[in-house]
């Protein structure tokens, strides 16, 4: 048989109940009005007590997906994570996760980590897994991206966020992936987490250096995209074939820019085709920063209709729960398909969608994907990615005083001697989801993790 068409045929979404509002917090830090919603663009942003980890939000995730979509557990060949939130240096979430299928222990994978971009590897592990056993196995992968993303007080306190989504990877999917796959990896210091004396959640960033790591990734991937693409299918690509346009999202304001600088990209080549362009005054041949402040502005305003149609739409998840890593990239999907009934594109123009992932460090990749209508799939994923945007309205706003105790919280667990029991179960106003969520409930003398779940 001929395996084809592979992607996503199933897909579940949870993020912890506890927000605390942006704007809010920018009173709390005494920082200037508009700080965090304006100038960064966010809402809200999620995050977690010490009764959650990466591993029982990596559990609740995958459990949604077998149950809404009734997967035979034995039906699943593969099993792949991506994460950086890493709680133990050696046994990865994936084996955590095999407490969710005790009949089949045959199931290849494990953990993959680099940053933000250690999801899209996990997918793309998947992918080639289905292709290359398929044909023997005749079974399924699933891929499971979970993060906790937490700062120490400061300036980058407030781009936090936490989620796990769970992705099922067939053949013959209603979202399938195409060739090619544009890559750009180098060896940069904008954000790390270095084993050291101390233990601690928060990784080291340089944000500016970072901004530049991640723009540069961006052109980079784009250009070898559009030469790998015309090389494949003889045309050139422009952000106008795709129904969206998804990048990997710290906070919007960049994602807003980098859109900017795609269609930048667009308007030199076709500059340089001798076609009309709306960039009058700009020069092609200078280097664009992105902080060059007066510059972007005015290649924002030129992007603007790209970026109300393709984009900004679909990162409602990011802006009200916040940086998420490996989950952020395709939050921006499950949005896609929420809203899809919102949206007055062309319903008989195929829809291509284009995706854009990055993680510090550095390693990058551009990719796209096509979604087929027709797939009897599509409509269970929809259903359930509108029940993800229903349950942000249902999250418990904590005040900004509350979320500070809380990460305060998570530090004393984290480096309180084994046995240990999260403070936040015997503490009121800390929930969790209202059903189907699992939480820590111990650690014991041998640092061993136990969890339970709420029915």
């Amino acid at each position: 048989m001929t395996v084809e068409k592979v992607g996503v045929n199933a897909i579940s979404f949870y993020y912890p109940k506890n927000v605390v509002d942006q704007s809010e917090l920018e009173r709390f830090d005494g920082v200037g009005e508009g700080k965090y919603t304006k100038g960064l663009g966010q809402i809200g942003m999620s995050f977690c007590a010490d009764n959650e980890d990466v591993n029982s939000l990596a559990l609740t995730a995958t459990k949604r997906l077998l149950e809404d979509y009734q997967i035979d557990e034995k039906s699943i060949g593969c099993l792949v994570v991506g994460t950086e939130t890493i709680i133990d240096k050696s046994k990865s979430v994936k084996t955590i996760l095999m407490d969710l299928f005790p009949n089949n222990t045959d199931i290849e994978g494990c953990d993959v980590k680099n940053a933000c971009f250690g999801g899209v590897q996990a997918l793309f592990h998947a992918v080639d897994w289905i292709y290359a056993n398929y044909e023997l196995e005749q079974r399924n992968a699933i891929v499971v991206l979970t993060d906790i993303a937490i700062y120490e007080k400061g300036p980058a306190r407030c781009t936090g966020g936490a989620g796990a989504i769970a992705l099922l990877i067939t053949p013959n999917a209603a979202i399938h992936f195409q060739r090619p796959r544009a890559i750009f990896a180098k060896n940069n210091w904008d954000f790390y987490k270095p084993i050291g004396h101390t233990s601690t959640e928060y990784p080291i960033v340089d944000g500016k250096i970072s901004l530049g790591c991640y723009v540069e990734a961006l052109n980079a991937c784009y250009d070898t995209m559009k030469e790998k693409s015309k090389k494949l299918y003889k045309r050139e690509i422009w952000l106008d074939d795709f129904s969206a346009v998804m990048l990997h999202c710290p906070f919007t304001k960049l994602v807003q820019k980098s859109v900017a600088l795609l269609a930048l990209n667009d308007a030199k080549q076709k500059h340089t085709n001798g076609d009309h362009t709306d960039y009058a005054g700009i020069d092609f041949s200078a280097k664009i920063s992105v902080h060059d402040r007066e510059t972007m502005t005015s290649l924002v305003k030129a992007s603007g209709e790209i970026w109300k149609t393709k984009t900004d739409p679909f990162l409602v998840f990011n802006k009200n729960i916040g940086n998420m890593y490996t989950p952020s990239l395709f939050a921006q999907l499950i949005a896609y398909l929420g809203l899809r009934d919102q949206n007055n594109s062309d319903r008989e123009k195929p829809e291509q969608l284009l995706f854009f992932a990055y993680g510090s460090g550095s390693i990058s990749a551009m990719f796209a994907a096509t979604l087929d209508r027709k797939n009897a799939a599509l409509e269970n994923m929809i259903k359930v990615s509108k029940e993800s945007l229903e349950n942000l309205t249902k999250r418990q706003v904590l005040t900004p005083q509350q979320f500070t105790d809380i990460l305060e919280m998570r530090e004393r667990f984290l480096h309180a001697d084994a046995p240990k029991i999260p403070e936040s179960l015997s503490k009121n106003g800390i929930d969790l989801a209202p059903q189907r969520a699992f939480y820590l409930d111990r650690v014991d003398a041998m640092s061993r993790r136990f969890y339970k779940s709420l029915e």
